[in-house]
């Protein structure tokens, strides 16, 4: 297990978004810019640190870590789910529900999202492993580094993951929550 070292700050936070009836969009240019796009924005009012990062077909896992005495992410979550479903949401039309219609929810993201507090370095360390091996668990790919879409390859420019973890034999059978 690579030894993820930092000094944990702000609050953070490990989370899971799904998206509507887990259609597999995520991965679409369309979403993926606008969701870039979406995070690039959030930021400049309310600022968070991305740790880590892994966007699947249809859910995303992220650590954000917030300033010092912030706690506010589901703001933050509301506005880039806005931006992004304003920008593809008739990309991806589908029938909803009267309930989701009389809350003029989006098509794109399920209503919620889960949420977990970092405790210690263990568990960022243990977080941050569960992201990066998400390809590999769900069958997408063999390693993590043949994923495109995740923070995998910045944790191996800073020394933090061999460039084949979480596809070598080493990682057969380890256990993620």
């Amino acid at each position: 297990m690579p030894r993820y070292r930092r000094s944990l700050t702000g609050t953070t936070y490990f989370f899971t978004v799904v998206t509507h009836r887990r259609r597999p969009i995520l991965c679409d240019d369309a979403v993926r810019l606008a969701l870039r796009h979406a995070i690039e924005r959030v930021r400049v009012r309310l600022p968070f640190a991305t740790d880590a990062m892994v966007l699947m077909p249809d859910h995303l896992h992220c650590i954000w870590t917030l300033p010092q005495g912030d706690t506010n992410f589901s703001s933050r979550w509301v506005q880039i789910k806005h931006h992004v479903s304003y920008t593809c949401g008739k990309l991806y039309p589908m029938t909803m529900s009267r309930s989701r219609q009389d809350r003029r929810t989006s098509p794109i993201w399920q209503r919620r999202f889960w949420e977990h507090q970092i405790r210690d370095e263990i568990d960022m360390e243990r977080h941050v492993d569960y992201i990066h091996f998400n390809p590999v668990k769900h069958g997408f790919v063999k390693a993590a580094s043949q994923w495109p879409y995740s923070t995998f390859e910045r944790f191996v420019r800073q020394g933090i993951y061999a460039a084949d973890w979480g596809g070598n034999p080493a990682c057969d059978g380890m256990e993620f929550e």
